[in-house]
């Protein structure tokens, strides 16, 4: 899939309302520092599109991104960020929540977790939460060019196990600076995306012809 345009179209905060979008989104969650604000760009063949810093936190906001004005990219706040109060925490919570159940565009969630290290609790817990909201992610092992190949398998094993993940779920090794997993990943949101696309316009049809 060739990126022609990509545009950060709509920002939502704390408070913000949802938009009522016409065109499929993919979602990527992970925690803080995970890389997602890195991957994005990887994806996309930008620079700084997305605001990427060492400093965990960074994307505190629902992050719309349109691409070639034929689907979004949803970038989400990350969790497990110690350095806010709980009551911050918690209003993070609830609106990534929120948008889980209303979103009516969503179709496929990316989790991202660190190929490096075992998923933490609140990684487990966001699992079980997009379970229950009815997606089932695909995973995203982050910063793989930080472990050697032979032992992907393993770590990849040990993301799944602890996860207790539904068998069959992807898992995509993933690197930001080697781009190893990009066009993998470009392809999943391709043909999901066309996929989705496609049944929606002929629900379209339909509802048009009765």
């Amino acid at each position: 899939m060739k990126i022609k345009s990509a545009n950060l179209e709509t920002v939502c905060g704390i408070t913000s309302e949802l938009p009522k979008n016409d065109k499929v989104e993919f979602a990527f969650i992970g925690r803080s520092n995970v890389g997602k604000s890195s991957l994005i760009n990887c994806l996309l063949n930008r620079k700084s599109l997305a605001r990427t810093s060492s400093q965990p936190g960074k994307t505190q906001t629902i992050n719309y991104y349109n691409i070639n004005n034929a689907f979004y990219l949803v970038d989400l706040p990350g969790y497990g960020y110690a350095k806010i109060s709980k009551e911050i925490q918690e209003k993070w919570k609830k609106m990534i929540l929120n948008y889980f159940e209303t979103s009516c565009m969503l179709r496929v969630v990316f989790q991202l977790i660190d190929i490096r290290h075992e998923p933490t609790e609140k990684d487990v817990q966001m699992y079980k939460t997009l379970l229950g909201c009815g997606f089932c992610p695909i995973i995203i092992a982050t910063k793989s060019d930080k472990i050697k190949k032979a032992q992907y398998n393993k770590h990849m094993d040990m993301i799944t196990g602890k996860l207790s993940a539904v068998d069959g779920t992807p898992v995509i090794p993933f690197s930001s600076s080697s781009r190893e997993g990009r066009d993998e990943l470009l392809g999943y949101i391709s043909e999901y995306a066309a996929y989705f696309g496609k049944d929606e316009d002929i629900e379209e049809e339909e509802q048009q012809g009765r």
